[in-house]
């Protein structure tokens, strides 16, 4: 059953579910107003500091067997999405060639165990394979030349993730959508309350992540922490997971020969510097992935919290001239495909609502 969409929707939170909800929403000709309590760029999202991997199956053995499906789901979307961009950028914003994971001989058992892990999941071979030392070589020449196992997770993909958010941004103002920054907004059904006025809408979404955080929806922030370097002697085709006894580093390539690394996931919502010991973390083990990293200039060390709930994940409310979506923990750009597909389903009152099951249950 079809009903007659919102004309008049505000979207509160302008991170990636905000942008990507304004952006198909003014598409179906509805009349958008995004709020965002900071600036819009740089945005202060968890988007913004995020690596952009697009991977269902290295998250299978960490994660609910349906982020794997989300996951998957968005393998197929982002594609889609992109292809309806009315002005791309020159360089891609998405690039599928796989992932890579490997370990340094002595902890072969922790890649081993990691294929384990994801046979059991999966419960059978499927979208990734064993590869020996040659074509490792092959695959990722600047690599340190002592991995002699690894495993290709070869539908695997990323986006790169600062340029997406701009152009999403460029996209939704050029359609007619309002954008309001530096504006910290509460909601509640058709309402949005700024320090100086208040506003009625057909619709309010509620996408402000960490901003929303209360004692009744028991939200809380998890600490990520990454590293931005630069080098021209080390060429990446595509994001490499390492394998350790004490954490899983990855290392995604982005435009410009520069390189986001990151593996802490800290249960804090402290927003403070990066740690000495962090950086020497996660500095060693990216020396240990190629030596060529020597040289490399360190850009930049980002924090930010991911926000979650209690299971880590992703939850959508809704009622009457109020929806709100959160929750998408270290997944964003895995499970805002999926995400922003419900919300969509409910505002146009759809009959197939695409994950509701996974979506609502809580």
């Amino acid at each position: 059953m079809n009903t007659r969409q919102p004309d008049a929707i505000a979207i509160a939170g302008a991170g990636l579910l905000g942008r990507l909800l304004a952006w198909r929403l003014l598409r179906t000709g509805a009349r958008v107003t995004l709020y965002e309590a900071g600036p819009l760029s740089p945005s202060p999202a968890a988007a913004f500091t995020a690596a952009g991997m697009i991977s269902p199956l290295s998250e299978a053995v960490v994660s609910e067997y349906a982020v794997y499906e989300m996951g998957l789901f968005a393998l197929q979307q982002w594609p889609q999405w992109l292809s309806e961009l009315r002005h791309p950028p020159l360089t891609p914003l998405f690039s599928q060639r796989g992932s890579l994971v490997v370990a340094h001989p002595q902890d072969l058992s922790e890649l081993q165990q990691f294929a384990q892990e994801l046979q059991f999941v999966l419960r059978k071979q499927q979208g990734y394979r064993w590869i020996r030392r040659d074509e490792i070589r092959e695959l990722e020449p600047d690599l340190h030349d002592n991995f002699q196992d690894g495993l290709l997770l070869k539908d695997e993909g990323h986006i790169d993730n600062r340029q997406l958010l701009d152009v999403l941004l460029n996209e939704i103002r050029e359609r007619g959508g309002e954008c309001i920054e530096h504006c910290p907004v509460t909601v509640s059904a058709h309402t949005v309350t700024t320090a100086t006025d208040r506003k009625h809408y057909d619709l309010v979404i509620d996408c402000r992540g960490m901003g929303a955080k209360s004692p009744v929806n028991k939200l809380r922030g998890v600490r990520g922490e990454t590293l931005h370097v630069e080098t021209r002697e080390v060429t990446l085709q595509r994001p490499v997971r390492l394998m350790h006894p004490r954490y899983q580093l990855y290392i995604v390539p982005k435009p410009g020969h520069r390189f986001i690394i990151g593996a802490t996931q800290i249960e804090s919502e402290d927003r403070s510097p990066v740690t000495l010991q962090s950086s020497l973390e996660l500095s060693s083990a990216l020396y240990t992935l190629s030596p060529a990293f020597a040289e490399a200039r360190i850009l930049e060390l980002g924090v930010n919290l991911r926000p979650a709930f209690m299971d880590n994940m992703p939850r959508v409310d809704h009622q009457p001239g109020l929806i709100r979506a959160n929750g998408l923990f270290r997944h964003g750009f895995l499970l805002a495909p999926a995400v922003v597909s419900y919300v969509l389903a409910c505002i146009q009152n759809t009959q197939d609502k695409p994950f509701q099951a996974i979506l609502t249950a809580h």
